[in-house]
């Protein structure tokens, strides 16, 4: 196995350590922590001083400045796709969602050997709410899979939501008590489960594509979530389960006529035997006499 040196330039106690536990303890509940893993000290060091290093890394990734690259040239082991969707009948000038109004979100997470999905759906949401529990959902189901070491590229349309992870709005909504500087958080809660979950992976890419044009992932997810909302009802919001193939029962074959007449005749049978016996029994009763 190759050496390690993980460099923490932003977390709890800045350093350079040996192991990923190590580590771990100094960026886990640190928003905005940056660091990243090298197989020498020299390019550790170079990134400790802010210096940009051509060497590639297994482990590690600045969070706080992620640089996206192209997704034909990623090295990413884990490629992440997540959406989120609302049927806003409200949405024209001045309007609001409404409380009947269908939302839902999706993911879909390309591992090497298979594809985990998931989505589901809830009324009167915003579009922003359903793309930030896609995006937690996704790091969530990663995190319950054990893939938190790998190198995971994910893939949004949202904006909003690469913006507050990229671009340290997430650490300024933390510091200010969870608080934008114009007001209140919207969707605070969904924002502190994915600070929760960000220090937890060693190493995170992010890309923005056009939302619903050529990328397959971003339009698998797009599709998966409104089959969501096709499906919604008042009476219970459904999630996404696999199929379950339920084999008929073969038919029972019909009768023969051998089958249906033999009834028929052993009921014959008896009633002649019957009959037999009591025209024997009624002789034996006579009161015959010699002549």
């Amino acid at each position: 196995m190759a050496q390690k040196y993980y460099a923490v330039r932003k977390g709890k106690q800045p350093g350079i350590y040996r192991t990923w536990p190590e580590t771990q303890r100094q960026v886990n509940g640190y928003s905005g922590a940056q660091y990243k893993s090298f197989t020498t000290e020299a390019a550790a060091q170079a990134f400790m001083q802010g210096q940009a290093s051509n060497q590639s890394s297994a482990h590690g990734k600045t969070q706080a400045k992620t640089t996206a690259r192209p997704a034909a040239t990623s090295q990413a082991t884990i490629t992440v796709y997540t959406d989120g969707g609302s049927r806003n009948t409200g949405n024209v000038a001045g309007g609001h969602v409404r409380d009947a109004d269908k939302a839902a979100w999706a993911y879909r997470i390309e591992l090497p050997d298979r594809v985990e999905t998931g989505s589901a759906g809830e009324f009167g949401a915003t579009n922003n709410r359903m793309e930030i529990m896609a995006f937690r959902n996704a790091l969530q189901h990663l995190v319950d899979l054990g893939q938190t070491r790998e190198s995971i590229l994910f893939v949004l349309d949202s904006q909003y939501v690469l913006n507050a992870v990229t671009k340290g709005w997430l650490a300024g909504w933390k510091r200010r008590g969870w608080k934008r500087s114009a007001g209140p958080l919207v969707n605070a809660e969904l924002w502190q489960d994915v600070d929760r979950l960000l220090p937890q992976f060693a190493d995170l890419q992010y890309r923005w594509t056009k939302g619903h044009a050529t990328n397959q992932g971003n339009v698998f997810v797009d599709h998966l979530l409104n089959q969501t909302m096709d499906h919604m009802t008042k009476s219970g919001v459904t999630s996404t389960t696999k199929a379950v193939t339920t084999t008929p029962a073969a038919p029972k074959p019909k009768p023969t006529k051998a089958q249906v007449d033999q009834p028929q005749r052993e009921m014959t049978h008896r009633s002649t035997a019957e009959s037999v016996a009591d025209i024997a029994r009624s002789l034996r009763d006579l009161p015959f006499t010699d002549d």
